[in-house]
């Protein structure tokens, strides 16, 4: 499912094998287990990077698990709320060296990292919901708009469903910067994570400081799980 190595102050954790890397609980559930060791073992001198192995960064959620169940739906929703929001109150700076196609809750993993950089000669981001007929929830919106600055590229992202290549991404300014091999977006990766740990900054006013600036998506996930019970609740 996913590895965690730690080469000097930079954790790598990497999404293993080359299918799509589909976000279903099996997956989420082993990301988040990797998160937390990451918050049990770093220090003020640490960054974060998440990568993945094959064509895939993430593909999005595992619709073929989940079928017409909307019980197994709504477990993936909360499953990446929780992924999510541990990435944003986690107290060191992260990093998503995205090494191919991410795309709809594979984008929006992407997306909750503080960097992103991506590999040039293959993959694209793609919010693919309009494309498939379905709502993009109100918190993935909250954080394409507290990630993603400029209206043409929102516009693009979620209103034309466009597939964005690496290129295109660096232009629209919703990554920062684009290699030319997966080898070569993870070795930058990891010299950008030297670079930031080596600033020593203090882990819980980095994870405070980055709440406080996803404060509106932290929120949404909030009312949609306060919503989600209700509704469990009356049912």
């Amino acid at each position: 499912m996913c590895t965690l190595e730690k080469r000097g102050r930079i954790f790598i954790l990497t999404i293993t094998g080359c299918d799509e890397h589909r976000l279903n609980p099996t997956l989420m559930d082993a990301i988040q287990s990797a998160l937390q060791q990451v918050r049990a073992e770093s220090a003020s001198s640490s960054a974060l990077i998440t990568t993945a192995q094959g064509k895939f960064f993430s593909n999005g959620y595992d619709l073929a698990w989940a079928g017409t169940s909307k019980a197994r739906r709504e477990l993936m929703n909360s499953k990446l709320q929780s992924l999510v929001t541990d990435l944003i109150s986690l107290p060191i700076p992260t990093i998503a060296a995205v090494s191919g196609h991410a795309s709809a809750a594979g984008f929006i993993l992407a997306l909750s990292h503080d960097y992103i950089l991506m590999r040039s000669d293959r993959g694209f981001l793609y919010m693919s919901e309009l494309d498939i007929k379905l709502v993009i929830p109100p918190w993935f919106i909250s954080l394409v708009d507290c990630k993603i600055g400029s209206p043409k590229a929102r516009r693009a992202v979620v209103l034309t469903a466009a597939k964005i290549t690496a290129k295109q991404a660096v232009e629209l300014g919703i990554i920062d910067s684009a290699h030319d091999s997966v080898d070569e977006t993870v070795d930058s990766a990891v010299r950008l994570g030297g670079e930031l740990a080596r600033r020593g900054w203090d882990g819980y006013v980095y994870g405070q400081n980055r709440m406080r600036l996803f404060a509106k998506v932290l929120d949404e996930i909030a009312l949609d799980t306060t919503e989600s019970t209700q509704t469990r609740s009356r049912m």
